[in-house]
């Protein structure tokens, strides 16, 4: 964030300065376009022929202010653009592990480990328990209310609380 903060900063900064010159070169560009005009008018030339008006200083200067203006907007965006937040880390429900039997603490250790939920298909891989036993431990721990079954196709996932 404060890198964030850092760079708006130096955009701001960086912007000001580029208007603070833009401002003196537009006012000596227009100095010495009055300046050619009126020699122009004294030898009573045509002021069609003047360079002052033949050039495309005027439409660069615009674009130059509108760039630092851009730049300007840019770093006051990031000033104060609220960043979003970050989504905390689940916290799960407290469970008493004490309460849990080996079996039931050797499934929840399994889905804690994978950010709280697990098909039901990969518990019984990494626990190498069968599927009428790892249904039998979900439905207590589903009473205990330490985890919850979604069911997803032919396959459950099972989520912590």
């Amino acid at each position: 964030m404060t890198n964030t903060k850092n760079l708006a900063y130096l955009l701001i900064g960086f912007s000001l300065i580029l208007l603070f010159v833009l401002t003196f070169v537009k006012s000596d560009i227009d100095n010495q376009s009055a300046f050619l005009c009126e020699k122009f008018h004294e030898n009573q030339l045509d002021m069609q022929q003047c360079p002052a008006h033949k050039s495309n200083v005027s439409w660069l200067m615009v674009a130059a202010f509108g760039i630092a203006f851009l730049i300007l907007g840019t770093g006051i965006y990031m000033l104060f653009a609220r960043k979003q937040p970050e989504e905390p880390k689940k916290d799960f429900r407290q469970i008493d592990l004490a309460r849990l039997s080996d079996d039931e603490k050797k499934i929840y250790d399994a889905i804690k480990s994978k950010d709280g939920s697990a098909y039901q298909s990969d518990l019984i891989k990494e626990t190498g328990f069968s599927k009428v036993k790892i249904t039998r431990v979900l439905d207590r721990l589903e009473a205990k209310g330490a985890v919850e079954r979604k069911r997803r196709g032919m396959t459950n996932i099972v989520v912590l609380k």
